[in-house]
């Protein structure tokens, strides 16, 4: 949070004392605002597992201010479309939304669990096969970020 808000303090100060005179030249590309939009996203462990109709995510955190704003994330977001992103080095390796099957979120003691199932044979399949690689691609050494309506809810590892 420190980082996140140093940056930001840095790019609102650089622009500060200074009127429209002795501004520098600005290219078609550059913008007035400099802020930067950041976000603390908590860590947790994943174990995704294959069930019936489709496949049941537990996100553990280790600490309780991390559960707390993670299942703070997933109240508010509730209902939205669930995704993940399996990323290696920064860059992302596969994006799965579980817009073909209906995402539903409880709450844990030390996080929250996101069941994602469909009463379609096909359906069913994808969200299994798509259970299938990113377990795989976890075990590989991906980290995963869960998504809700795009806002990222929570990072981290399989357990």
């Amino acid at each position: 949070m420190k980082t996140a808000m140093k940056m930001e303090s840095k790019s609102n100060k650089m622009m500060m004392g200074r009127n429209m005179m002795n501004m520098p030249a600005m290219n078609a590309g550059m913008s007035m605002n400099n802020t930067m939009d950041m976000m603390m996203i908590p860590r947790c462990m994943f174990k995704m597992e294959k069930c019936k109709d489709g496949m049941k995510i537990s996100c553990m955190a280790s600490d309780d201010m991390a559960a707390s704003m993670m299942q703070n994330l997933c109240t508010m977001l509730n209902g939205g479309m669930v995704g993940f992103q399996m990323m290696m080095n920064g860059m992302t390796m596969m994006t799965c939304n579980m817009m073909m099957g209906m995402c539903k979120c409880e709450m844990t003691m030390d996080g929250m669990m996101i069941t994602c199932i469909s009463g379609d044979t096909q359906c069913c399949k994808m969200i299994q096969d798509c259970c299938n690689c990113m377990m795989t691609m976890m075990e590989c050494g991906c980290m995963c970020c869960m998504t809700m309506n795009n806002t990222p809810v929570c990072c981290g590892t399989c357990c």
